[in-house]
């Protein structure tokens, strides 16, 4: 006869099982502060949802979370998260009556979470393939509201909550499920950094701005480096230059994998109760305490090589001077897109020859004549829109190119790839926003570029 735990040993199996995953002391005591905590799986949530919306994240949320047989919280089924960053000013502020902003005598940034959304990603966590999709949504996207009208989405949760915002997200992706929302304010990033000791990240380029009305200043230096807080918030905020709202969200990107990257650092689970703690006081979301520990193990067990960054397709309507600027979606791009990462719908039959395609190249080898050389190249194959990106002022020493899926499509980006004979596949926002494929050189064509031209002198 088998003899049945006791509740009590069951509760201890979670703690065990993490023990023995991380190997070290660090792991285990913060495993075991969420775990005593996570035994209430009390909601964070800061906002009361009405059933009808409770019912729209529930739609495949129920069955996405679910325990393993040593019972723990694990992500079973894919799961997608609507993530909301919100930056509030005293103007924002809907209960506030001003006094404060007289007092200080600018419009300062406060700890709520009343203002616009100037972050909008969706998260997809998918058990299947171990990936992990970041969607970014820029702000300035154009939605049909109601009663509302014509407007940005960036408004809707200001104006209507999460639930609402999660609905437009979720038309304007052609109506893919959303799970769970996260809601959290600026100051709670930079106080997380904080807590975290800072992040490493690498600026792109000098960043010097200035706004006395909100005492608002960034001075950013171009470089791989050490940020606090505050610093980061200036590099997540900062917009004024060509690439405007998306210049931003591809540093947003590259912070947000920054940022789990280092909390992934098993130096950092030891802090996890002190991290929790500023998530609590700094955020509004309806995923459990179980459900916030299902993501960490999945994001543990596949780190940062599985993800993927991803941009809404799209272009604005306009520079912005004369009348509103819109982000407007792209509905056959979104389409492909949600089919190729999220699983819904089929990939239509795309225009992919290659003289429609655009392609870009950023030389990190710094080699001009060798550059030029693979232009001619591809121009020989047939791709006639072959552009050279400005040399980037910051030197790029790659070991091996990459070919950059700037719009998701693998397919073009792999082609190239195999047709020169060199290189990795990258599906990220991070290469030019006007190309298919962004090709970043390495020192891998530099050696394929000589064996080119041995073989040519050879045949000669």
């Amino acid at each position: 006869m088998v003899r049945r735990q006791s509740a009590k040993k069951q509760r201890k199996i979670p703690f065990l099982f993490w023990l023995g995953l991380g190997g070290i002391g660090a792991l285990s005591a913060a495993a075991g502060a969420f775990l005593a905590v996570s035994l209430t799986s009390a909601p964070l949530q800061q906002r009361t949802l009405s059933a009808v919306d409770a019912a729209f994240f529930n739609q495949n949320g129920k069955e996405a979370f679910s325990r393993s047989l040593l019972q723990v919280p694990e992500v079973s089924k894919p799961v997608n998260i609507l993530l909301l960053g919100i930056k509030t000013n005293l103007s924002d502020v809907k209960s506030s009556d001003g006094k404060d902003r007289k007092k200080t005598g600018y419009d300062a940034e406060v700890d709520s979470l009343d203002g616009l959304s100037d972050t909008i990603m969706l998260l997809r966590f998918d058990p299947q393939t171990k990936r992990t999709i970041v969607l970014g949504i820029p702000r300035d996207t154009k939605i049909e509201r109601g009663e509302h009208g014509v407007e940005k989405i960036n408004a809707v949760d200001h104006e209507s909550g999460p639930a609402a915002a999660a609905k437009e997200v979720s038309k304007v992706l052609g109506g893919v499920a959303i799970d769970r929302y996260i809601r959290v304010n600026n100051m709670g990033v930079a106080k997380l950094v904080d807590e975290l000791g800072g992040v490493t990240v690498t600026v792109p380029k000098d960043i010097k701005y200035q706004d006395d009305s909100q005492h608002f200043y960034i001075n950013l230096k171009a470089g791989k480096q050490h940020l606090d807080g505050l610093k980061l918030l200036g590099l997540l905020r900062y917009r004024h230059d060509a690439n405007g709202d998306i210049g931003r969200m591809q540093r947003q990107q590259m912070v947000f994998k920054a940022l789990l990257e280092q909390s992934l650092n098993p130096m950092t689970m030891a802090r996890l109760p002190q991290l929790f703690g500023v998530l609590q006081s700094h955020i509004d979301t309806n995923l459990t305490v179980e459900e916030f520990l299902a993501l960490g193990g999945f994001s543990m067990q596949n780190g940062k090589s599985k993800m993927q960054m991803l941009m809404m397709p799209g272009d604005y309507n306009g520079d912005g001077k004369h009348g509103t600027s819109y982000w407007l979606p792209d509905e056959s791009g979104i389409q492909n897109m949600m089919a190729r990462y999220f699983d819904r719908g089929t990939v239509t039959l795309e225009e992919s020859k290659a003289e429609n395609l655009r392609i870009n190249i950023q030389d990190t080898s710094h080699f001009p004549d060798a550059t030029a050389r693979l232009i001619k190249r591809l121009n020989k194959a047939g791709y006639q829109k072959v552009h050279l990106d400005p040399a980037p002022k910051i030197k790029e020493d790659l070991t091996t190119s990459q070919f950059i899926a700037q719009k998701g499509n693998p397919v073009v980006a792999e082609g190239l790839s195999q047709l020169l004979g060199f290189g990795e596949v990258k599906i990220e926002n991070s290469g030019n926003l006007y190309s298919d494929v962004t090709i970043k050189l390495g020192r891998d064509w530099l050696q394929k570029e000589q064996s080119y031209k041995s073989l040519n002198q050879k045949s000669k």
